[in-house]
């Protein structure tokens, strides 16, 4: 038992209650359409671990979510010819990101807190330039298709999701980086501990700098498939930069870094979808969403810091 992570058993709770709430949502397609609504988060989070487990914080996701939605329309114009290049850009933005923050984090030693609420604000308002408030273009058919199509015909379920299939990928990717792969083990040596990775041989500024570009990366691919689930929208990943972090903290993660993992990240993930799918199936208010997601992160936050010391 002390194998499952705690996040797990939560999930279970939380799943009878919203069976008992819904009984349709235990059937499998509703189960599918459910993991289809929380791939986007899973993804992002999954990016968001490796800078908390790292040290340091992601603000900036949630914009950059945003501004690839934004971008795929207006330079895709609705036309499937243009979309892997699209893609390609889309990409390449998320590098360029994850690199501006990572330079400026560990080079010229601003916070990271500052640094990604800088380029949180750089790329919201340089959406809003560029659309002048309202976007403009249409998403091709062919980039929504990984986000609310899927593979039809399957008995029981009746379709698999593509975005399932991807989170399959990028969970498995994820975890092989960071549990089985010489750079994931200098993540958690940096989060453990600055001076002591440094000592032993690790190049600090370069493993986290990384971990920014993992974090962007992760955060492109959730916007693809947010912009094939929801459309388009100039406020399509707002929100998403603080779910991340309280996924990854409801996870087990220590926001000090140096502790973390994947597969429990994901299971943070589908338990915060499911207490928002409880809370809207009892007709609570979006603002109280956010209330309980402060309150979430907070208390988990607190749990892991107790944890901590008592460990030693």
């Amino acid at each position: 038992m002390r194998a499952v992570p705690p996040i797990w058993l939560v999930l279970v709770v939380l799943l009878v209650v919203v069976v008992w709430r819904d009984p349709s949502f235990a059937e499998p397609p509703s189960l599918m359409a459910f993991l289809k609504r929380s791939a986007p988060l899973m993804v992002v989070a999954l990016g968001q671990l490796f800078v908390i487990v790292g040290g340091e914080f992601d603000l900036s996701v949630g914009a950059l979510m945003t501004a690839c939605v934004v971008i795929a329309a207006r330079l895709g114009a609705g036309e499937p010819g243009r979309t892997w290049w699209v893609i390609a850009v889309l990409l390449l933005l998320g590098v360029l990101v994850g690199l501006v923050n990572g330079v400026v984090t560990t080079v010229l030693r601003v916070p990271s807190f500052i640094t990604t609420l800088g380029s949180m604000l750089v790329l919201n308002g340089a959406v809003f330039l560029w659309t002048g408030g309202s976007p403009t273009g249409a998403l091709a058919p062919n980039l929504r298709v990984f986000g609310r199509s899927g593979i039809t015909g399957v008995p029981v379920f009746d379709q698999i999701p593509w975005s399932v299939l991807i989170v399959f990928a990028v969970s498995v990717a994820t975890t092989i980086l960071l549990h089985h792969s010489r750079f994931g083990h200098q993540v958690f040596a940096v989060g453990g501990g600055v001076q002591a990775a440094a000592l032993s041989g690790v190049g600090v500024r370069r493993v986290r700098t990384a971990t920014f570009v993992v974090s962007a990366l992760c955060a492109v691919v959730a916007a693809i498939l947010l912009a094939g689930y929801a459309g388009l929208s100039k406020e399509a990943g707002s929100g998403y930069e603080f779910q991340a972090i309280t996924t990854v903290v409801l996870a087990g993660a220590v926001l000090g870094g140096g502790r973390g993992g994947t597969t429990a990240t994901v299971g943070g993930a589908l338990t915060l979808q499911l207490l928002f799918t409880l809370l809207n199936l009892f007709g609570f208010a979006k603002p109280l969403r956010d209330s309980v997601e402060g309150v979430l992160i907070i208390a988990a936050g607190a749990y892991t810091a107790y944890r901590s010391r008592r460990s030693g």
